[in-house]
């Protein structure tokens, strides 16, 4: 019997994300607390919404911490467990980081799939992982009533040498490492069970070499963008350095059929909500609804967005002076 993955799940990647809006507003809560006394200094928390949680545990070494999981992207349960890892240790490169050791995260409904479809997806995590030097070991599961698969990872990285979302200065270029299209395509995926290829290698290249290229550059300033789209995942940034991000639409590289899927209606939900969340910030410009909503397409394991020039990569906008009217965003 052949089973299509997806179809066991009401989402697909980071899609299914909790929405930018109603998580920021859960979370609140936790925001600005007073620091536990203890071994570690923390360095990056919730505060500004970063990829991944970092602490200094020595002068110059600092733990890089953070933990990613979700509903079957692929149909394929090999792809979808490299994809899983892929996406989980990009938020320590975001970082500026390297990871080294990481835990399976596993949701399994063990009465409707074959248990040897899981343990193929814990062979795509695990050979994503060793292709990234991460060791492997152990992790938890639980019977759930959809699949869900990812990683925790921890990494190591140079307390001086940090890439935040709250860095960014007025000034610098904007640089985009993997094209988007990701969730167009992969909500196609979903609903006809089409596979593109170019998606798939895409969603499994580890972000390692654009990480390292950032830090060789000099870059203080990243994050990565997932489920919340180019645009929300710029937006936070922009908040959190206190600038205005300028997109030029024409410079962003998409995947083959990105926009013949988004021209045949295949736009997740994950990718509407994001469009809603940041246009109360959002100067569209002349740009049209399709283009804001490919902008706005949720990413499964898409690239880092530095805010710096790193050679081999487009240059996708700049960072310019906050505005006074609250916008952060500007397509031009």
């Amino acid at each position: 019997m052949t089973y299509r993955l997806t179809q066991y799940a009401h989402g697909g990647g980071c899609a299914c994300k909790i929405p930018p809006g109603e998580l920021e507003s859960v979370v609140a809560g936790l925001v600005g607390a007073t620091p536990p006394v203890g071994p570690g200094e923390l360095l990056v928390g919730l505060d500004d919404g970063d990829d991944a949680a970092v602490v200094r545990i020595a002068g110059e070494t600092a733990v890089v911490a953070t933990a990613d999981f979700f509903t079957p992207v692929l149909d394929d349960p090999y792809d979808w467990g490299r994809v899983a890892a892929a996406n989980a240790l990009s938020d320590v490169y975001a970082m500026g980081g390297t990871p080294v050791v990481a835990v399976n995260l596993l949701g399994w409904p063990r009465d409707v799939l074959p248990m040897e479809l899981a343990a193929r997806a814990l062979a795509g995590g695990l050979d994503v992982a060793r292709e990234a030097g991460c060791h492997v070991a152990g992790g938890h599961s639980v019977d759930d009533p959809e699949p869900k698969y990812g990683m925790a990872v921890t990494g190591i990285a140079d307390p001086a040498k940090l890439l935040r979302n709250d860095a960014g200065s007025e000034g610098v270029p904007l640089t985009l490492t993997k094209p988007l299209g990701i969730g167009v395509l992969n909500s196609r995926h979903k609903q006809t069970g089409e596979v593109f290829p170019e998606a798939v290698a895409a969603m499994t290249t580890l972000n390692r070499a654009a990480s390292e290229a950032a830090l060789k550059a000099g870059a203080v300033c990243a994050t990565d963008v997932t489920g919340f789209g180019l645009l929300g995942h710029l937006h936070k940034l922009a908040r959190a350095s206190g600038v205005t991000a300028r997109l030029s639409a024409a410079a962003v590289p998409y995947l083959d059929g990105a926009r013949d899927a988004l021209a045949a209606g295949y736009v997740s939900g994950g990718s509407k909500r994001n469009l809603d969340w940041v246009r109360p910030h959002l100067d569209p410009g002349a740009a049209a609804e399709d283009e804001l909503l490919l902008l706005a397409d949720a990413q499964t394991s898409g690239g880092l967005l530095v805010a710096g020039e790193l050679p081999g990569y487009p240059v996708v906008g700049e960072l310019v002076p906050a505005r006074t009217d609250g916008v952060t965003l500007e397509v031009r």
